[in-house]
């Protein structure tokens, strides 16, 4: 979850989910050892502390699960997505990790330089773009929770401005944006989305600067695809309402929180070493959503009258595949029509965004 370019997510291009790959026991994981649950030993690498909310701790959470479960996991924090991100690995495996979770974006060439390495040792890699026979994937489709936090957005807003914080113009945030706006336009045509880069996934004095200059020119409600609710409390100081992000904010900002997207790892985890386990594990991409399990929203509040119905309408639309949110007629921001009517957006497309829809007011530059 870093900014690079997702180039080699193209050759990847997650059509086939890793879970549901035929592979038996005997092929055990393209060649790799299978271990049992005494032999596993997990090492995680994080580049953040875990703190107690936001992305970093919902996925710590996951880890604590195979903790709770019996397996060993050894962790390390706050490391930079730069060459120190081998470093870490090395030192994980010397201290006789055999799987390991590399959990940003940009620890991915670095992790990968490791897999050559080391062969024998089971690798995965949080949204990234390279798979080896030792190197896997994963990733949530949690452009789906934006589209039900967008749909929330549309019909809580009173200007039809709504501030959103993003990180870094790399597909995965594009995909983000545009997934809550055709969401918040699906009820609510006239909403504008209003994008601002912090150049960063976690900087708490920037996440508020930016809120708060989202919230003063004209934006009544913010959503941060970031690591913390730093933007959410300072739009809430504002009087503005706002949506967490991997946990909730209810207990902080109870009086104008709306959900936060959310993802059970813990099910995933559990799941993804049991795959280890059993002789299933390969090196390729998951990308799983609401029909898979992993999906969801924390518990909603402060919604508008009939917009948990809609909420809930859209959610059974994805879990039972009837809901294709990227089907045409879309046109970006330009107005320039990307997406033509009976057409829709493919994988390889939503893994290249480079482009804003209609509604958005941002570059991806």
């Amino acid at each position: 979850m870093k900014k690079q370019i997702l180039s080699l997510f193209l050759a990847a291009a997650m059509t086939v989910s890793a879970g549901l790959v035929p592979v038996t026991a005997q092929e055990s994981a393209s060649g790799l050892p299978v271990l049992s649950k005494d032999e596993i030993h997990v090492g995680a690498v994080f580049n953040t502390e875990f703190n107690t909310e936001g992305f970093s701790y919902a996925l710590s959470q996951g880890f604590k699960a195979l903790e709770d479960a019996g397996y060993k996991v050894d962790y390390a924090l706050s490391i930079p997505e730069s060459s120190e991100c081998e470093d870490a690995i090395e030192a994980l495996i010397a201290q006789g990790c055999n799987v390991i979770y590399a959990t940003s974006f940009g620890y991915g060439e670095y992790t990968a330089n490791v897999a050559d390495r080391h062969p024998d040792i089971y690798f995965n890699h949080y949204s990234g773009s390279i798979n080896k026979d030792n190197m896997a994937t994963f990733f949530p489709k949690n452009f789906q929770s934006e589209y039900l936090c967008g749909i929330i957005a549309g019909m809580r807003t009173e200007k039809n401005q709504i501030g959103y914080l993003c990180s870094y113009p790399i597909p995965e945030c594009v995909r983000m944006v545009n997934a809550f706006t055709l969401g918040a336009k699906s009820v609510n045509p006239d909403v504008t989305v209003n994008v601002k880069w912090t150049g960063s996934w976690f900087d708490p004095a920037i996440e508020a600067a930016t809120a708060t200059e989202l919230v003063n020119n004209g934006s009544d409600i913010v959503i941060a695809y970031l690591d913390s609710l730093n933007a959410a409390i300072a739009a809430a100081g504002l009087g503005a309402w706002s949506f967490g992000y991997a946990t909730s904010g209810y207990e902080q900002i109870p009086d104008s929180y709306l959900t936060s997207p959310a993802c059970d790892w813990e099910t995933f985890f559990l799941n993804d070493v049991k795959r280890i386990e059993d002789g299933t594990w390969v090196g390729a991409n998951q990308w799983l959503g609401i029909q898979e399990g992993l999906v969801s929203l924390c518990e909603p509040h402060n919604l508008t009258d009939g917009t948990q119905e809609l909420v809930d309408e859209a959610f059974d639309g994805f879990k039972n595949g009837t809901l294709d949110i990227w089907q045409g007629e879309i046109r970006d921001n330009q107005g320039e029509v990307r997406v033509a009517e009976g057409e829709t957006l493919d994988d390889m497309a939503l893994l290249s965004f480079d482009w804003f829809v209609e509604g958005v007011n941002g570059s991806v530059e």
